[in-house]
């Protein structure tokens, strides 16, 4: 099999961390309509502004941006991220808002502008971004609200914990019903040994906090690749694993291999979807394709890619890594391939090749519950280390990212 060169390292954050905001930030004019939109963007003014229930916050912009935001305890505070944008006025008094004790700013990855707003107590956050409109252009909003007038107005819930949510992992069981997959010499299949494995990883992720499993098969059943790629999808996944087997026609094959999505593969999935998507009920990191022209819809199709194979690469060093102290690997570094299920552009994807079913002393290894264990516990602690530096914003995991903000 024939594996392309690993993507060079881009600019841009991942697309659906950049995209996805926290507490139904609109998408609306949050992506660059064209590639002149890539030059850096500027803050002319930040207005504030508040009220019995909120303290409202608008970023006078001279273009549309892209931006996410999250909250922090101990003490608390609310980060805002704007990709490629500098400040180019001053912060307003925090004095006038019973909820913020002061503003400070910063650049973030040389590009990109921070803004932390030191509060009084946990709010309840959302932004949103307007349109020009008249004499007004893009404005990106962040609306504070207090817990407490929330309670008393019996609205939404008062606590921003209760906003956050679990990154979802979905753990993909290769095969399965009349596809067995690989067999190897003792009669063992790869489709069951797949399914043991990660029903074990589902148990592992269950119990760590602020991570949720969904399995993509639970049970022995046929399931289309392309079918795979739509549950994740659905579940608005925010890793895929799909675990498989390996085989050869040499016997002596032996080790585990971890797999990412391929350059050539990432550009046949995008001309298939440009060319569906006026069909397609799917969409790439909520932002559907179907109203675009043809060379927004490119644009967005290469940054998704481009990032989510970045951070599918970064991924499978992580769960590579620990897969090494368990078990021999067949390759030591991670590779790249064209598969299918591999091929969802906004969710970092990872396949595992967990031994060679076609090795004897492997195959014997594969069905022992002690070496499904193993292998588990060393995709969660993968998963574990990398979701401490990538958690996507709006999750429990994003909390634990006190450092990166001081």
């Amino acid at each position: 099999m024939a594996h392309d060169k690993r993507p060079s390292p881009v600019n841009r954050r991942a697309f659906m961390h950049r995209l996805a905001t926290l507490s139904g930030a609109a998408l609306v004019g949050s992506v660059p309509l064209s590639v002149s939109a890539a030059a850096q963007r500027r803050i002319k003014h930040l207005r504030l502004s508040t009220s019995q229930r909120r303290t409202r916050l608008v970023f006078d912009l001279d273009g549309p941006v892209e931006h996410s935001l999250f909250a922090l305890d101990n003490p608390a505070r609310l980060v805002i991220d704007v990709q490629d944008t500098r400040f180019g006025g001053s912060a307003p008094d925090a004095g006038r808002s019973a909820l913020i004790r002061s503003i400070r700013k910063g650049t973030r990855h040389g590009d990109d502008l921070r803004v932390v707003l030191d509060l009084q107590r946990r709010v309840r956050a959302k932004s949103f971004l307007l349109k020009p409109d008249g004499q007004r252009g893009h404005r990106l909003v962040v609306d504070l609200i207090d817990p407490k007038e929330f309670k008393q107005n019996r609205q939404l819930p008062d606590s921003t914990q209760e906003q956050l949510r679990d990154v979802v992992v979905a753990i993909d069981p290769g095969h399965g019903g009349r596809d067995p997959g690989a067999t190897g010499r003792h009669g063992t299949h790869e489709k069951a040994v797949a399914l043991a494995v990660a029903r074990r990883l589902a148990r592992l992720v269950q119990r760590q906090r602020g991570m949720r499993p969904v399995l993509i098969r639970d049970q022995d059943r046929f399931v289309t690749l392309r079918e795979r790629v739509r549950r994740a999808h659905e579940a608005r996944a925010d890793i895929l694993i799909s675990l498989h087997a390996d085989s050869f026609r040499d016997a002596r094959a032996k080790g585990a291999s971890v797999y990412a999505l391929s350059l050539r593969g990432a550009s046949s999935e995008a001309a298939r979807r440009l060319a569906d998507r006026e069909n397609a009920a799917d969409l790439l990191g909520g932002v559907s394709l179907k109203d675009k022209d043809d060379l927004v819809a490119s644009v967005l199709l290469d940054l998704a890619q481009t990032a989510t194979i970045e951070s599918s690469v970064e991924a499978g060093d992580h769960i590579l890594r620990n897969i090494k102290r368990v078990g021999v690997v067949h390759k030591s570094r991670v590779q790249q391939a064209g598969f299918t299920v591999l091929k969802n552009p906004d969710i970092p994807s990872v396949l595992i090749e967990m031994a060679f079913i076609s090795n004897p002393r492997e195959e014997k290894k594969l069905r022992t519950k002690a070496h499904q264990e193993n292998l588990a516990n060393a995709v969660m602690r993968g998963l574990r280390t990398y979701f401490t530096h990538k958690a996507p914003p709006g999750t429990v995991l994003s909390q634990q990212r006190v450092n990166a903000v001081g």
